[in-house]
């Protein structure tokens, strides 16, 4: 089975190559992995210890942050390998002042694994969320070194917990501890027999709490917002965009809008701009006396999380596509969120829907019912954005729960 596995890593990075004659994100992909010998082996690591901390994607790093600041704040002596197996994390966190080594995770080979784990001479290991890799697991297992995976979660449908994926739980037995999200994903692994687990939250709470208290103000955004309510339609997709463009045309007076779409590249900004019938500008270019344009569109990387604030309502892109983006992150500020109808993998919406503080929207009617309502009823567009706000704060205090487990005093 391990050989079977390996082959099927490197026929995939062979397709992956391919696919970089034609695919930017393909193209980072491999050209983030060349060098990444030299890189790992100029690594000096003197005397301290070293945490080595992986995360699939930009989400994933998100997630891991609030630990990995905790340890560089409260634990003097320890140095930070931080890896990412998507260019989606690597190449916006590149620069991430608080790790001493960044890189893309080689391809998961067992000659990779143990050059790369040989070098770094890693003392602790984080996983977030969920990246199995078995050639790394078992190097992590033969050399003993304590491993633990970050706000995991899990699901019935996963391989794991299917007859023929019984064969993979097997790298469980790496893990010194896992903390999960949730009581169910708890049951799940002790089901299959893994009992080293403690449900300890999801550090996303956390996360955007920190963001929330240190957001900056955007005098652009408040000016262009001015008394008016606004709608910030955030990491959004074209889906998600034909839908709200279409009410916006319909109803052009009734509140400001913001467009934060998920990939800011020329030809997705044109597309916005072509759906719309209304006067638009873009951030870089948006003038102080500009008293026409109904919608604003960010064409920059960061500002999305700090630009929630200004707003009255949040629509979460994805939910027409693989899934939606990071629900909490307007949430935290205390306002009703919308998005598409692929959320079943993500707690937080289910729960929301649920407490009245988010809404789902499948086409252009039921965006508009959902909207219709929060304008013409000023109690319940409160109402649903205290209940968003309320659920962040009582779930905050995963990030703590790790720490103490692992660093006990």
């Amino acid at each position: 089975m391990k050989t079977i596995y390996t082959l099927l890593i490197l026929i995939y990075s062979m397709v992956v190559n391919i696919t970089a004659l034609f695919s930017l994100k393909a193209r980072q992909w491999v050209k983030g992995r060349r060098g990444w010998k030299e890189k790992v082996s100029s690594f000096d690591r003197q005397e301290s210890k070293v945490l080595w901390i992986h995360c699939a994607s930009l989400g994933e790093f998100e997630q891991g942050r609030p630990l990995i600041e905790k340890i560089c704040g409260e634990m003097r002596g320890w140095k930070i390998v931080l890896t990412f197996f998507s260019p989606s994390g690597y190449e916006i966190r590149k620069e991430y002042p608080h790790a001493d080594l960044i890189m893309y995770l080689p391809a998961d080979t067992p000659f990779n694994a143990n050059y790369f784990l040989n070098r770094i001479r890693r003392d602790m290991v984080f996983i977030v969320k969920y990246e199995f890799w078995y050639n790394f697991l078992n190097q992590l297992k033969r050399r003993k070194i304590p491993t633990y995976l970050v706000s995991g979660i899990f699901r019935p449908t996963q391989y794991f917990f299917r007859w023929y994926g019984r064969y993979a739980t097997r790298m469980f037995s790496v893990f010194t501890h896992m903390f999960v999200q949730e009581e169910a994903s708890k049951l799940l692994l002790k089901s299959i027999g893994y009992a080293n687990c403690t449900v300890t939250g999801d550090t996303r709470f956390d996360r955007v709490s920190q963001i929330a208290t240190a957001a900056k103000d955007i005098p652009l955004i408040e000016k262009f917002r001015g008394s008016e309510k606004l709608f910030v339609a955030g990491s959004s997709w074209e889906q998600d965009e034909e839908i709200i463009t279409a009410y916006i045309n319909d109803y052009p007076g009734r509140m400001k809008w913001i467009f934060a779409p998920h990939e800011i590249n020329t030809a997705h900004l044109e597309r916005i701009e072509k759906h719309l019938r209304v006067p638009s500008a873009r951030y870089s270019s948006y003038r102080e006396d500009d008293n026409e344009s109904r919608v604003m569109i960010i064409d920059n990387i960061g500002m999305l999380s700090s630009g929630y604030k200004y707003a009255s309502i949040a629509a979460v892109g994805g939910g027409f596509g693989k899934g939606i983006h990071n629900i909490l992150e307007p949430a935290c500020w205390g306002i009703p969120v919308m998005f598409g109808p692929n959320c079943g993998k993500f707690r937080e919406a289910e729960e929301l829907i649920s407490r009245g503080g988010a809404s789902l929207f499948t086409d252009f009617i039921t965006f508009a019912a959902v909207v219709d309502k929060y304008l013409s009823d000023q109690q319940e567009l409160k109402r649903a954005g205290d209940v968003c706000a309320s659920y962040v704060i009582e779930n905050k205090g995963a990030t703590d729960k790790v720490f103490d487990y692992v660093f006990p005093l």
